[in-house]
């Protein structure tokens, strides 16, 4: 017969409190903490922060989240009050997946990423148009949150810019039928601008 375990306790340390938090802060732990929704917790997201080469981070290819060592050269305390006074302003929760704490997005905190998420997008097409290279492949945007993929569509829309056409064509051909045809509604309004 096995003993019930008790669940992983923590304490959240978010001092000092009377210092308010930066977008800039709030913005870059919600980009790390998107990288392990669900399956990761404070530890492992003060981690990715500071550049940790911690076997967990290696594990799970942390090392390549866009803003892994950001905060490298300062002290892990600040990082990880600083990551807890984000939990506490309520942008993320924390949640048990079995005996550990897990972190997840507040509705607030996962309109902020999503926000984020698309300019993101739209930065690394832009990289990729003006210095003409491709991709390998747009995969990368099958199955992602279908209403994050329908803002990032209305941001290119909104652009009116039909450098983006090729781009959005290479996509529609790997990714779902409903995809495909938000982005043939796109790809039909660009070249109408442009006629």
């Amino acid at each position: 017969m096995s003993r019930r375990r008790k669940p992983y306790d923590y304490t959240l340390d978010p001092l000092p409190r009377h210092i308010p938090l930066l977008d800039e802060e709030i913005g870059l732990v919600l980009r790390a903490a998107d990288e392990l929704i669900g399956v990761g917790g404070r530890s492992l997201l003060v981690k990715i922060l500071k550049g940790s080469r911690d076997q967990s981070i290696l594990r799970h290819n942390l090392q390549h989240c866009p803003v892994y060592g950001v905060w490298k050269n300062r002290a892990t305390e600040d990082v990880a009050a600083i990551v807890d006074r984000v939990i506490v302003a309520g942008f993320l929760r924390i949640q048990y997946s079995g005996q550990l704490p897990t972190l997840v997005f507040t509705e607030p905190g996962w309109e902020w990423e999503k926000r984020q998420r698309v300019e993101e997008f739209l930065r690394e097409w832009d990289v990729w148009i003006d210095s003409n290279t491709q991709p390998a492949n747009m995969e990368y945007l099958k199955d992602r949150n279908r209403v994050m993929i329908q803002e990032f569509l209305e941001r290119v829309r909104s652009t009116g810019d039909p450098r983006y056409i090729p781009l959005l064509e290479r996509w529609a051909e790997v990714d779902h039928k409903k995809v495909r045809a938000l982005i043939k509604d796109v790809v039909r309004d660009l070249k109408c601008l442009n006629r």
